[in-house]
């Protein structure tokens, strides 16, 4: 099968476009270039669908490259016959392929190849053929010094048949669809381990059974964690009996002596080589599908975070609470730089409250402090209170930042290249303050496995999630464009064609030439070629420059067009930017061209009416209920405010300004089946929800969706 042929089997696109974006692909084009600027060519395919041709492309090629190395292996034993050779070449996934292969495979020493080495092989064989008459005297003519009874030799036959019926692929596909349709999961807690503290949080799992094919995601991934730990032990089950009486249809033909042992070879087969092999890898593809569940969880919670409201360019104080060690406390321009940082102590054991106050408020008056940001972390809530009694001269909002991964990020060598006089503590503040001021800007600096949000991140494949995780930070950064000459080397690096290199590059020379002044300058960055340019230039914003459009998502290769969009109106290029009535007159047929057609002009005209906007929302104040502190504090029915930390598929998790977070399961997010928890809420969204059950013992809270 031809990769297009394939991709298209898989995903239902139109040939074309899946022939147009593999060019593209192996050109180096990237994803949301291609979505962006190339969408004649694609017919218009969102990052989504061209995501699924990568993902297909890469399927195909592991397929591919796994039948070369099969068939190179199957020549070096002079075993590759025509219709061997047919078969591979017709497979279609790794594991047809790996049954066809299976027979052939080199193995360690097998109680089967010990039985040919015996002289079995042949005895095996007639067995297998089922026209014996007289089992017994032909088993006696194979005995010998290595195996001197009849009982041993048709112990022998039976291995070697064994490992027959192993290799079988009908049979292997047939105990694969019972797994697959009726295998039920099942597990127990290892005594010794029943009491222990950590194996509490599995207390669920103890004694469990379900059918493998139902149950979710974060179910299995909570066992597999479980029994990772070593406090429950995991299995599958099938129904035996009717397993065996299948694999005994589709062998036995006769009714002689040789049924009883063909009998035996299969329950053997099953029980020391089929089950424990297949159930292994049923348990590994539901493992896969989980793994790949949760990772889209991720994704989507780490968009949504990533894609948080900004404040914009407005001078903060940013807070990371504490209470023996004191609150760093940080002020910070428009742009993110640090002004002044100092400590205070307005918590236990100092209590310096009065005199915290009192410097809280020179700070915002001294530093024209417009906002607040305070880290959601230990003494967040005291703090909050605490700025609360500030009486500031002009009105401040007061944020509650959510600290995750800032740790990481204020010991890490991005940070201290930054600021390589401060402490982990400055920068810790640092990262709470700009995360107030631009999320994205801030989270990119952070490994995004380390931010917090989504189900077993570190349970499921690594590789995966990273590369996941990367192409959803990339999605957002070209997004929502970045301004070149503001941005960090981690914001440049996303940039669609940049990468770590080139981003160091830009950094450099911005450093030693100063801002750049068009988009034309960025061809002058060393080792940035004109392939880079191309992926870059429509994602990289220069504010004031000379040329309107180059803070703007309109590509440079696209400037002549709206030269003549304006000539034609007779307007210059900084009129017709804005002016809706104008550009809503346009007659876009008019400049349809071999290369541009319809979506891309739309999409033209489209940033010529809000060129360079942001798409994010605005960040808003919240407050938590100034009552409650701790989970004692809870009670049934209460209604609370909060703000939705996590995602998952079983339901989200809020922040009720408490340190536990409390659940609302999926049941209890709407009054009708919810089959996508992110269509119901969103993260960071501020809800009010209604406490159903506190456990204080397990530290739990269930809560119920009110608005």
């Amino acid at each position: 099968m031809q990769l297009h042929s394939y991709i298209k089997q898989q995903t239902q696109l139109s040939e074309k476009a899946i022939q147009n974006t593999i060019l593209l692909l192996n050109e180096d084009a990237t994803i949301p270039f291609i979505s962006r600027y190339r969408k004649e060519m694609t017919g218009n395919l969102d990052e989504l669908q061209i995501g699924e041709i990568v993902k297909f492309k890469e399927a195909f090629e592991a397929i591919e490259k796994r039948k070369k190395a099969i068939l190179k292996a199957l020549e070096e034993q002079n075993v590759l016959s025509s219709e061997l050779t047919q078969k591979i070449n017709n497979s279609k996934d790794l594991i047809a392929l790996e049954d066809l292969y299976l027979p052939f495979k080199k193995k360690r020493k097998t109680k089967a190849e010990t039985a040919r080495l015996q002289g079995l092989e042949p005895l095996a064989k007639m067995i297998m053929s089922q026209r014996v008459n007289d089992l017994e005297y032909t088993a006696s003519k194979y005995t010998n010094k290595e195996v001197d009874s009849i009982e041993d030799t048709l112990e022998g036959a039976r291995f070697i048949l064994a490992e027959r019926i192993n290799e079988r692929t009908d049979i292997r596909n047939n105990i694969r669809y019972q797994l697959e349709r009726f295998a039920q999961i099942s597990s127990k807690v290892i005594k010794a381990k029943k009491d222990n503290e950590k194996a509490q949080k599995f207390k669920d799992y103890f004694d469990w059974s379900e059918s493998l094919n139902r149950i979710p995601s974060h179910r299995l991934l909570a066992i597999l964690r479980a029994e990772k730990e070593g406090f429950i032990r995991v299995k599958l089950e099938i129904d035996t009996e009717r397993t065996l009486q299948k694999m005994e249809d589709r062998i036995i033909r006769s009714n002689n002596e040789c049924v009883h042992q063909i009998q035996l070879a299969i329950q053997d087969a099953f029980k020391r080589l089929l089950f424990p092999s297949l159930s292994n890898e049923a348990l590994s593809i539901a493992k896969e599908k989980a793994d790949d569940a949760a990772i889209t969880v991720f994704a989507k919670n780490l968009k949504q975070l990533l894609l948080g409201a900004p404040l914009g360019e407005k001078r903060v104080l940013a807070i990371d609470p504490g209470f023996r060690s004191g609150c760093k406390v940080v002020c910070l321009n428009e742009q993110g730089d640090l002004l002044h940082n100092e400590t205070i102590f307005p918590h236990a054991p100092q209590n310096q409250s009065f005199d915290a106050i009192k410097k809280i408020s020179s700070l915002t008056e001294a530093y024209q402090i417009e906002a607040i940001a305070i880290g959601n972390g230990t003494a967040s809530r005291e703090t909050e209170q605490l700025i609360k009694k500030v009486h500031f001269k002009n009105s401040i909002d007061v944020f509650v930042v959510s600290e995750a991964g800032a740790s990481i990020y204020s010991a890490s060598k991005i940070a201290r290249d930054e600021f390589p006089n401060y402490d982990v503590t400055v920068r810790g503040a640092v990262s709470i303050g700009r995360r107030l001021q631009d999320p994205l800007a801030e989270l990119v600096k952070i490994d995004a496995k380390s931010i917090g949000v989504g189900q077993y991140q570190h349970d499921v494949d690594q590789t995966k999630l990273k590369k996941s995780l990367d192409t959803t930070v990339e999605s957002c950064v070209n997004t929502v464009g970045v301004n070149i000459n503001t941005a960090s080397e981690s914001l440049l690096s996303y940039v669609s064609g940049i990468g770590p290199k080139l981003a160091e590059n830009i950094v450099q020379y911005r450093n030693e030439n100063g801002s750049f002044s068009s988009r034309n300058e960025i061809k002058k960055v060393p080792r940035l070629g004109g392939k880079a340019y191309e992926q870059a230039a429509g994602f990289l914003r220069i504010k004031n420059a000379k040329n309107p459009l180059d803070d703007s998502g309109v590509h440079p290769e696209s400037y002549a067009i709206v030269d003549k969009m304006a000539k034609d109106s007779k307007i210059k290029v900084d009129d017709l930017i804005g002016n809706k009535d104008i550009l809503q007159k346009i007659n876009l047929q008019n400049y349809i061209s071999e290369n541009i057609g319809l979506p891309t002009l739309k999409d033209i005209i489209k940033e010529l009416e809000k060129p360079g906007v942001d798409p994010r929302a605005k960040a808003k104040a919240f407050a938590f209920d100034a009552n409650i502190k701790t989970i004692s504090d809870l009670r049934i029915g209460q209604l609370l405010p909060g703000i939705v930390n996590n995602i998952t598929n079983f339901g989200c998790f809020v922040d009720v300004g408490i340190k536990e977070s409390g659940l609302i399961h999926v049941s209890n997010l709407s009054d009708t089946f919810v089959k996508d928890v992110n269509t119901i809420v969103s993260l960071q969204q501020q809800i009010i929800a209604k406490v159903l059950e506190v456990d204080v013992v397990r530290k739990r809270i269930q809560l119920a969706l009110v608005k």
